[in-house]
């Protein structure tokens, strides 16, 4: 029977439900989903292309292209300082190229090959807000906030670097892109499970991280270019959409916290 996808649905759902920005650790959350929305849009684009998971890919690309919208918004909104809003303010310039892209032709390997070009111009600039927000909190939990809502992003740039190098789209650069991720993923585990910070809810959903992590790179591991067969590509896409739901939850618990 075909695993069903557990999907972040319901917890980005219950993050986008929050109409405007809280406060800064919510602004460095919001922010930091920005980074990981570019990354999931892509993911769910390349699947479209190569007919994986397809009902669930075209869910995730809308939700994402609509909950990137509210919270580009809410964050500009939001700004504290002309430096910040003026990052969101090209960050949307950025973002309408790639929401064109997204949104425009029917999904293919040509446009694919554009789609991952112009995801990397958002990221840049939603990772630069997000450490502009950072730096405007100045507390250690910020920069727990930011940590941990980047493995949100990482676990989406696994994936979609996966799905990219099965249509060998720079095979060569996806895989190595996967291995410096992954690296990255590893070591801000250790952080924020050796954190003080650390409530013992937020070590239990790391400890359910290191599990769904097992299965997720158990499947990006297998990855053999254009061997790749769509039931490891439709693994590597529900595990991926399984972490990233155990990220941000552990990414809202350390954005709630007030110290």
């Amino acid at each position: 029977m075909k695993r069903r996808l557990f999907i972040a649905s319901s917890a980005l759902a219950a993050a986008g439900a929050r109409a405007q920005v809280a406060d800064l650790n919510d602004a460095i959350n919001k922010a930091g989903r920005l980074r990981m929305l570019s990354q999931r849009a892509s993911k769910a684009y390349l699947a479209l292309v190569q007919n994986v998971e397809t009902r669930n890919a075209q869910q995730v690309l809308d939700k994402s292209i609509a909950l990137f919208e509210k919270q580009l918004g809410e964050l500009k909104a939001f700004a504290p300082s002309p430096a910040i809003r003026g990052t969101y303010d090209t960050l949307g310039g950025a973002w309408g190229d790639f929401k064109r892209e997204l949104m425009g032709m029917e999904p293919n390997k040509e446009e694919a090959a554009k789609v991952v070009k112009l995801d990397a111009a958002v990221l840049a600039l939603a990772n630069q807000g997000t450490t502009q927000y950072e730096a405007a909190s100045g507390k250690p939990v910020g920069r727990l906030v930011n940590i941990a809502g980047r493995q949100r992003m990482l676990s989406q740039r696994m994936a979609k670097f996966y799905l990219a190098g099965a249509m060998q789209i720079d095979a060569v650069g996806s895989t190595a892109e996967i291995a410096k991720s992954r690296a990255e993923f590893l070591a801000a585990l250790e952080i924020l499970r050796g954190a003080p910070e650390a409530t013992p809810q937020i070590r239990q959903e790391l400890v359910l991280a290191d599990a769904q992590w097992m299965f997720f790179n158990r499947g990006l591991q297998r990855l053999e270019g254009a061997g790749a067969s769509p039931a490891l590509m439709s693994d590597v896409f529900v595990t991926s959409e399984n972490l990233l739901a155990i990220m941000d939850r552990v990414t809202g618990l350390y954005s709630d916290l007030k110290t």
